[in-house]
């Protein structure tokens, strides 16, 4: 049974997801995971290009002044407003309509806002924020206005606006107004080390794709739920269909014994990656493809389809420095198997010949994964959590926000054409929700969130032991 590499990298600096692949994992990118299995593909969903992250932080910088310049391009988002629409729709949920709890990583939600809940967030922490930001977003009376700073990355800004816009045409007239700035990159920005003690009360909030235990970026869900436009990667809705058709064509028992990875190597971890693959003189259970970037994008991304890649089984993820908004919820050996990055090879070999021999566990944690994946990340749950994000966010403002000077109105009308138009179209909320939000459930408890992190490690700890003895039996 194959398994599937997905290699933490840094999702955006961030979930370093580097893939590694299932037994048959698969490598993501800067947002590339090594997961296995159907985690493996939604990483690559997630995954983003490919910046080499992991195992290093951005340099620290210290708080900018009041004064810093702000450089505005003026580029416009091919997003109008015509006259001719009535962008007031009415929310109006069946009466009937009951609100189940949220998933329980919503409740990271409060811990990524703890930072600004004493102090609460002011104009001056926003204009700090601004030489950091891709973008300023203000949304006043249910209408969104962008101030855009720079030019970012590929199509990440205009789909992460577009995800919002669709927020809004949700939930009409319950997103509150709020004002916050938004970072495209790949690294977090807004390290803890430079907002300690008296600097404390100066952390600018700024929302980002990532986070990690030493930064402050605040955790939202990435552009690609709307579509990757540059890599051909669908909508979410329409990916994820694809996925459970196509991974039904081969069966559990059927699925290769080896661990896959495919991506880009140019990363420090994902080349290191590159060492396990088979070879003359090893054979480390693991087959490792270098991504081949300038025939896929003239020939489309058809042989890199996400769905294509269902021949492997459960989600091999090599342990990421960084994290997305929904997998602080996964656990090992449940939702996927853990390789550390500092003993990848033998780590992987040892998973393979595990799973080989355990079809039935690993069968278990393939499906437990694509469980989460398919109950706890539909795109409603990616709106709600957006719905509850923006609305703790927006309880924090010691200020009314006001639409900036430079600032457009934007609405979920475009003029492009193309695939881009054509997955703004397939991504599109076409009417508002009949339901509520589901409801947010309490912070975490501090002692839970200790608990948790002991639980993991000890789980991680439990199969290095495994592995120990593994090999100790190959060299008797």
């Amino acid at each position: 049974m194959a398994e599937h590499v997905h290699a933490d990298h840094a999702i955006h600096g961030c979930f370093s997801k580097v893939d590694v692949g299932r037994l048959k994992g698969f490598v993501s990118t800067t947002t590339i995971f090594v997961f296995f299995f159907f985690l493996l593909a939604i990483a690559a969903l997630l995954n983003w290009m490919n910046f080499p992250i992991i195992g290093g932080t951005p340099p620290a910088a210290a708080p900018p002044p009041l004064s810093s310049e702000i450089r505005h391009e003026k580029v416009e988002f091919p997003l109008n407003c015509s006259n001719l629409v009535n962008h007031t729709t009415v929310f109006e949920p069946k009466e009937s309509s009951t609100n189940k709890t949220c998933p329980d990583y919503f409740r990271w939600i409060h811990q990524d806002l703890k930072q600004w809940k004493s102090s609460g967030i002011t104009k001056d922490m926003i204009e700090r924020g601004k030489p950091i930001a891709d973008f300023r977003l203000v949304i006043v009376n249910g209408e969104a206005y962008v101030d855009r700073y720079i030019r970012s990355f590929q199509t990440r800004d205009l789909f992460t606006i577009w995800g919002i816009l669709q927020l809004l045409r949700l939930y009409p007239g319950k997103v509150p107004d709020l004002d916050l700035l938004f970072y495209c990159g790949d690294n977090t920005v807004i390290m803890k080390s430079d907002y300690k003690g008296r600097y404390a009360a100066l952390a600018p909030p700024v929302f980002h794709y990532c986070g990690e235990e030493a930064a402050l970026d605040i955790v939202f869900p990435d552009w690609s739920f709307w579509g990757w436009v540059e890599v051909n990667i669908k909508p979410w809705e329409e990916q994820l269909r694809a996925i459970k058709k196509e991974r039904e064509r081969i069966k559990w028992e059927k699925r290769e014994p080896y661990a896959y990875w495919k991506g880009n190597p140019t990363s420090p971890d994902r080349g290191d990656l590159l060492n396990c693959n088979v070879s003359d003189k090893h054979d480390w259970n693991a087959r490792l493809y270098v991504q081949d970037w300038a025939k896929e994008i003239q020939e489309g991304f058809k042989h890199s389809k996400l769905e294509d890649q269902c021949t492997h089984s459960m989600t091999l993820l090599v342990n990421p420095k960084y994290y997305d908004f929904f997998s602080r919820g996964m656990m090992p050996m449940q939702h996927f198997w853990p390789i550390r990055n500092e003993n990848k090879c033998r780590d992987l070999k040892f998973a393979v010949e595990w799973g080989n021999n355990h079809t039935d566990k690993a069968e278990a944690i393939g499906k437990a994964g694509s469980k989460f994946i398919e109950e706890a990340l539909t795109m409603q749950n990616v709106y709600d959590y957006m719905f509850h994000l923006l609305n703790e966010y927006s309880k924090l403002l010691k200020f009314k926000p006001t639409i900036p000077p430079n600032a457009r109105r934007l609405c979920s009308e475009t003029t492009e054409q193309g695939l881009l138009k054509e997955f703004m179209v397939q991504s599109m909320v076409k009417s508002p929700s009949d339901k509520l939000p589901c409801a947010l459930p309490p912070p975490f408890k501090p002692q839970a969130i200790q608990a948790s992190l002991k639980a993991k490690d000890k789980i991680a700890r439990q199969v290095e032991t495994w592995e120990t003895e593994y090999w100790k039996k190959l060299k008797a």
